[in-house]
């Protein structure tokens, strides 16, 4: 048991959702209760429900791994945080911890707001059990990297939403707890804080002290995760290796899955002239399709019937968008210029477009397929959100970030050549 770091065991927690809102029972609702029961023991309104927000979960995180935790709203991520980090008590189950505990879960959590932040940096590492020497040792790098500097003696209640994460992520990094949760709640910085985070997150991982890790962001949970854990309706759906848990995530929705296929060519998506038979992400070199290395090369293959084209010419093309609905860029089958002038038969036609590796930003890529016909333009198959793949940028040094880890913006990234030289020594001369 000394190499794991957490234990959970069939972990569940109940809410009850209904009229009786208030736990604690205010005067004024008591009163209500009392006048309208009659009535609502009639109507059954006095029954509340039972919500369970995790049901039956278990796993165990080894010291030293950083483990993703994904689903969508609702699944469960934050609950389960909650309860690792002794904020709520489960319903059913128990957890066992090893080692000391920062967590960072909810903007502000864990501080004390009347008190400053240089107070709280030394109330937090108190209760983490560390010495005032210690916490001394760490102090500058807190307050360098939550960049609060000139505010370090103002009220926590007086910051923004945006430098109480900083703050919070600072204390719960830099003062070296064995155990740290870290939710969501990054979202709230800006993008290159975000960045700052997770090139943080990845030194602690490799340091040896263990992580959980709730995000949307699928990149990020690639980029930092070994394994990831899918949660859907509070029940683990998987744990283990986080290309896995993240294809199933990306299947659970629409433009969600790196693969479609119809077996049925009447009910496929199309007209007379044209109809989708698949629409596939194929990784160049193999390996999962769902989780693309930004520095490999990727095709789209699309293969569609086509009954009777007649003098009808049906192209390909594609139209690649981001997460946030961005168009990146819109693509068609006409640059294999032997295809284009070739006759249109009855039968299968394969159209493959090819990506190459350094090219696409990091992020999530999202990807309609359309059959269509030019001059006049008459679509005949659509697909919108076909198929869906990420992008993934490591930093190693040999993409196109080179060895910056901060913000990359940009809705491409391609790798394009350079040339540049020297062209004089010494001190540079002032006109």
């Amino acid at each position: 048991m000394d190499d794991i770091a957490i234990t959970a065991s069939g972990l569940a927690k109940k809410y009850r959702i209904g009229l009786r809102r208030d736990p604690y029972g205010r005067l004024t609702e008591s009163l209500w209760n009392v006048l309208t029961s009659p009535l609502r023991r009639r109507s059954g309104e006095v029954r509340e429900d039972d919500f369970w927000a995790l049901r039956d979960v278990s796993f165990e995180a080894p010291r030293g791994s950083v483990v993703g935790v994904i689903g969508r709203n609702g699944a469960g991520k934050s609950t389960l945080l909650k309860i690792l980090s002794r904020i709520t008590e489960p319903t059913l189950g128990r957890a066992e911890l090893h080692g000391r505990v920062g967590s960072l879960l909810e903007v502000g959590t864990g501080f004390h707001q009347e008190l400053t932040g240089r107070d709280n940096i030394f109330l937090s590492g108190a209760i983490l059990g560390m010495k005032r020497a210690e916490i001394l040792r760490k102090f500058d790098e807190i307050v360098a990297f939550a960049d609060i500097g000139q505010f370090l003696d103002t009220p926590v209640k007086r910051y923004s939403s945006g430098m109480k994460v900083r703050l919070g992520f600072a204390v719960a990094a830099f003062l070296e707890p064995e155990i740290l949760f870290i939710d969501e709640v990054l979202a709230v910085g800006d993008a290159e804080f975000q960045k700052k985070c997770l090139g943080k997150m990845s030194e602690i991982g490799e340091g040896g002290r263990t992580v959980i890790f709730v995000s949307h962001s699928m990149p990020a949970i690639l980029r930092l995760c070994d394994r990831a854990i899918l949660l859907d309706h509070g029940r683990v759906v998987v744990d283990g290796p986080t290309h896995e848990a993240v294809r199933r995530y990306l299947e659970s929705g629409p433009g969600r899955t790196s693969s479609r296929e119809w077996t049925d060519e009447a009910t496929a998506p199309g007209d007379e002239v044209a109809r989708l038979k698949s629409v596939r992400v194929v990784p160049g070199g193999g390996g999962p399709a769902e989780e693309i290395d930004i520095r490999r090369a990727v095709d789209i293959e699309v293969e569609y019937w086509t009954r009777a084209p007649g003098d009808l010419r049906p192209s390909v093309n594609l139209h690649f968008y981001n997460d946030e609905g961005v168009c990146l860029f819109i693509n068609n089958d006409w640059m294999d210029r032997r295809w284009w002038s070739a006759s249109r038969r009855p039968g299968v036609v394969r159209a493959v477009c090819h990506i190459p590796g350094n090219f696409l930003a990091e992020g999530r890529v999202i990807v309609t397929s359309v059959v269509s016909t030019y001059n006049p333009t008459i679509v005949h198959a659509i697909e919108r959100e076909a198929v869906a793949f990420v992008v993934v940028d490591r930093s190693e040094g040999d993409g196109v970030r080179g060895v910056y880890a901060n913000e990359f913006p940009g809705v491409v990234r391609p790798m394009l050549d350079w040339h540049v030289e020297q062209v004089s020594e010494g001190a540079a001369s002032r006109s």
